[in-house]
């Protein structure tokens, strides 16, 4: 079978491996065969060959793991050796190894649901990243009248912007150094900021700092600082962006003077949020096909890497397809 591997920073090599059985199949898993898969902004440290903490990314130069470092994925049970998937099943979720970007995966049956076979393969890859907005949206205060602001304008952070609106944020701010403009009204956004977020935070009148600020970037330490310092005083802020680092420093003073709540965490209750990722879609059927610009072959992921790893204002979702 075909598999993509990465074997230096910034460099996809196509191999052919063994495909794998019935055998290798453990208890609550499923073999899947790839259908479609989608380019995640935490897939990109890997990629620009950064070590990460996965098992198997282990190589000297670069991961070196077979399928690394996807995780978005639509795919085909093969077999199945958990209770809620059967062989020809249809699913959407996470391939738990982040090894999806090859021609079979095997994943945790819990990380994947079934959802309405009318969405293209290529749409279908953004209920995964809709499914971990709307769980952090649910660890929120009611965000009904509130304004909202989402520091990040790439695909998550736009889903944020869409699914805060959608809850009836009275505004919601979204903020990017990359040009948003063109793209925003279709996410719900009222306000585009097109700055960094210091450069926000500097400018922010004391009369108009949103009540939640949700921090949609990671993989660095600066944004969730900022984003302490613009919620307004008994605010909350949800870190959902990856952290690259054990520790962040932010304003204790500021947390404390200001009466404010950070929240952070991993998304659970999967196949849940999988089955509420569907059903919001049935509800807004405009959003994934705004969010999903870009389709490339399975053969092309190097190029759509490539893209995601660069900025672009007409690019949000990227997926790969077989």
């Amino acid at each position: 079978m075909w598999a993509h591997r990465l074997i230096a920073p910034y460099e996809f090599e196509q191999v052919e491996v063994p495909d794998l059985t019935e055998q290798q199949v453990g208890d609550g898993q499923v073999l899947l065969r790839f259908v479609a898969a989608g380019v995640c902004g935490s897939d990109l440290p890997a990629f620009r060959g950064a070590q990460g903490r996965l098992p198997g990314d282990d190589g000297a130069g670069a991961a070196e793991k077979n399928g690394f470092p996807i995780h978005e994925i639509v795919g085909d049970v093969v077999v199945s050796r958990h209770p809620r998937h059967r062989a020809g099943d249809r699913v959407v979720g996470w391939a738990s190894g982040f090894d999806g970007l090859m021609e079979q995966v095997i994943s945790d049956g819990d990380g994947l649901a079934g959802y309405d076979p009318t969405l293209a393969p290529a749409e279908a890859v953004g209920l995964q990243p809709l499914a971990c907005v709307l769980y952090a949206v649910e660890q929120l205060p009611d965000l009904a009248g509130r304004h909202v602001a989402v520091i990040g304008q790439g695909s998550i952070g736009l889903l944020f912007s869409a699914v805060a609106k959608a809850a009836g944020a009275r505004r919601v701010t979204g903020v990017d150094s990359v040009d948003r403009r063109d793209v925003a009204a279709a996410f719900g956004v009222d306000t585009v900021v097109r700055a960094t977020s210091d450069r926000w935070v500097h400018h922010l009148d004391s009369g108009d700092r949103p009540e939640v600020v949700i921090e949609a970037v990671g993989h660095q330490v600066a944004t969730l600082g900022h984003a302490v310092e613009a919620v307004a005083p008994g605010g909350t802020v949800f870190y959902f962006g990856v952290p690259d680092d054990d520790s962040y420093p932010i304003s204790m003073r500021t947390m404390l003077r200001n009466n404010l709540t950070l929240i952070s965490g991993i998304t659970r209750d999967r196949a849940r949020m999988l089955e509420l990722a569907g059903k919001f879609v049935a509800e807004h059927p405009e959003l994934l096909g705004n969010y999903v610009t870009h389709v490339f072959g399975h053969d092309e992921a190097q190029a759509a890497f490539e893209l995601a790893a660069r900025p672009a204002p007409e690019r949000v979702k990227i997926a790969v397809v077989a």
